[in-house]
């Protein structure tokens, strides 16, 4: 089975840390910093794992999310959402949407690698 992860974050710090992180761990990692066409380019990219900010420029996660969940064959796509605001309405308001697992920045390495791993093998026993 593939590794392949699609980073969608705008903030390129944070971006090159888990891209760092994860091709050190074997996974294949794409990335995007643009909300607005974000859903064409998890559909065209076909990873095994998103990971995706809440706040992006042209298009919020939480839409991203809304709309990638209607789409058919993206209902069990493992989305971990990150956001800087972990209130419980955000956390509450992704859950609806569809999100497979919320955290709050700032997040250590080990804190992502542990959902990341968490979450492809949920998907790999689905």
């Amino acid at each position: 089975m593939s590794r392949k992860v699609l980073l969608i974050e705008d903030e390129p710090n944070i971006t090159e840390a888990i891209r760092f992180l994860l091709t050190r761990e074997g996974w294949q990692v794409e990335t995007h910093a643009e909300g607005t066409d974000a859903v064409e380019v998890i559909v065209a990219s076909r990873p095994d794992l998103v990971i995706l900010d809440v706040m992006l420029p042209g298009k919020s996660g939480m839409d991203i999310l809304r709309d990638l969940r209607e789409l058919e064959g993206m209902s069990k796509l493992p989305v971990l959402m990150l956001t800087a605001r972990g209130q419980l309405r955000d956390r509450e308001m992704a859950e609806k949407a569809g999100v497979s697992r919320f955290m709050t920045k700032p997040f250590s390495n080990t804190e992502v690698l542990t959902a990341v791993r968490d979450l492809h093998a949920q998907a790999s026993q689905g």
